[in-house]
């Protein structure tokens, strides 16, 4: 009788520790199922410093928008600026725009209407574009430092090596890059499940935090992401260091001082942006501490998302006379157009009383 009890209370105990496990499953699941939007947490809970931050964002992102607007505005249009250097700053401004454009205006909207969620779709889609755009740029950079290369160490010769197909092909192939390096590890990662938490302690869709809420296995991905992070860091700065070492060598070896400042002034924006670029990237991989590290990087995230776009345009143009004077010209024309518009609305009106 006690061993047939025993059994019996031994085989409730298993069915009961099933039943548990067989809920708890089912529970994950259905869990699973039903994640289909994350919560956003943003940088801050204090609604005073978030209506800061909030002005700031906007002031920040229409100054970045406006003013790479412009950029390529008057490098459509004005004849002079039809060189190789300006497509790539082109194309450049057209990249900070997109990057902004990906992540900023969703920001904004959860700031000032206090929805914290966005869908499955649309982190995925951020997720995939911010990347897009972020890899591409540091191509482009590296492509931009090759074109101030040529251009220095290699003058009689730089319209045949940096032609237009030529330049057009190299922007074609930043773009062909970025998007092979973050296609496999963007593909992994829609098969994630998200069973216990759909918080994402970020302003926008990362990667890492994405990583961290998962209940699926993410060693592969992390390790793919790493490998993508720092193939691109490595490759793109080994080019953009190698081409400024004999940038350097050329320069130093002018004999005139005024040669020498001027060529240092051609490339003294794209140095600005680079270092400024690579030295915010190179705070997320050096590792803080468990408890800074969110906060480290939602910091840097903020850098390069908002105020390093709205920084880089002004670099580049307050650094460019070229620029600089196809803007003088651009104001010009428009004031003396508007002062046509004016003569004529002036004679109208009195052609018409001597009718």
């Amino acid at each position: 009788m006690a061993r047939s009890l025993s059994m019996k209370i031994h085989i409730y105990i298993c069915l009961g520790v099933y039943q548990r496990k067989e809920t708890t499953r089912k529970s994950a699941m259905r869990n699973h199922m039903t994640v289909t939007a994350f919560i956003l947490l943003g940088l801050t809970d204090d609604p005073k410093l978030q209506a800061v931050i909030c002005l700031l964002h906007l002031i920040t992102y229409m100054l970045s928008v406006t003013r790479d607007l412009t950029i390529i505005t008057f490098i459509l249009l004005d004849p002079h600026l039809k060189m190789p250097m300006y497509l790539f700053l082109q194309n450049f401004s057209f990249l900070e725009i997109s990057f902004t454009a990906a992540c900023v205006p969703r920001f904004l909207y959860s700031l000032l209407s206090g929805d914290k969620s966005i869908t499955y779709n649309a982190c995925a889609s951020q997720l995939l574009f911010t990347d897009l755009f972020g890899v591409t740029e540091f191509f482009l950079l590296a492509a931009m430092s090759y074109d101030r290369y040529v251009a220095i160490c290699k003058p009689l010769h730089y319209t045949t090596i940096m032609n237009s197909r030529v330049c057009k092909n190299i922007i074609f192939s930043c773009w062909v890059a970025a998007l092979m390096i973050i296609l496999p590890p963007i593909s992994l990662g829609l098969g994630l499940e998200f069973c216990d938490s759909n918080v994402i302690d970020h302003f926008c869709c990362d990667a890492s935090p994405l990583l961290k809420i998962s209940c699926s296995d993410t060693w592969l991905i992390e390790q793919m992401v790493i490998v993508c992070a720092v193939l691109t860091f490595i490759m793109t700065l080994i080019c953009v260091v190698l081409s400024y070492i004999y940038i350097v060598r050329t320069i130093l070896r002018f004999p005139s001082a005024q040669q020498r400042k001027k060529a240092f002034s051609t490339c003294s924006s794209h140095m600005i942006v680079v270092s400024i670029t690579y030295g915010s990237c190179i705070f997320i991989y050096v590792k803080p501490s468990a408890k800074d590290e969110v906060a480290i990087n939602k910091g840097i995230s903020l850098l390069i998302s908002s105020i390093s776009p709205m920084l880089n345009p002004f670099i580049y143009t307050l650094r460019n006379k070229q620029v600089k004077q196809a803007f003088h010209d651009s104001i010009k024309k428009m004031a003396f157009l508007l002062k046509m518009q004016r003569e004529k609305e002036t004679v109208n009106p009195i052609k018409r009383r001597d009718k």
